[in-house]
């Protein structure tokens, strides 16, 4: 390569590697003190997951009505942010060790119907 190629694709090499392996990059962001998806849904934590054992308690039906705040496979944790592989195989997110879900019911952002929802649902706070 041309040494005056390097001072323009040089830079532009670094920034794109930085973008791609920022792991301080969350899969959602606070609105109202609560964890939402990228859609606006509220997010929700289940009282049978046990915080840190990369596991989710609900799958299959469970899953069905509460979608889980999908991973990819390959995508960077990072600072309290990080994955879960699920029964099936997939990736869930999970924010300090707790994984986090949708709630079925809740069909526009801002809604919070599960919160409560059989004394083992609620929303997940930010802080």
């Amino acid at each position: 390569m041309k040494p005056h190629l390097l001072t323009f694709v040089l830079p532009a090499l670094l920034l794109a590697a930085c973008a791609a392996s920022d792991p301080g990059a969350a899969p959602a962001r606070v609105a109202d003190g609560v964890w939402v998806g990228g859609n606006g849904m509220t997010l929700y934590v289940f009282d049978k997951d046990v915080a840190g054992s990369g596991r989710s308690a609900c799958n299959g039906a469970c899953a069905a009505n509460w979608p889980p705040l999908a991973a990819a496979a390959d995508a960077p944790a990072g600072g309290d942010w990080t994955t879960i592989r699920r029964d099936d195989g997939s990736r869930q997110w999970a924010w300090r060790g707790r994984p986090l879900y949708f709630w079925s019911k809740d069909t526009q952002p801002g809604q919070r119907s599960g919160d409560g929802f059989n004394q083992v649902w609620h929303v997940a706070r930010a802080g």
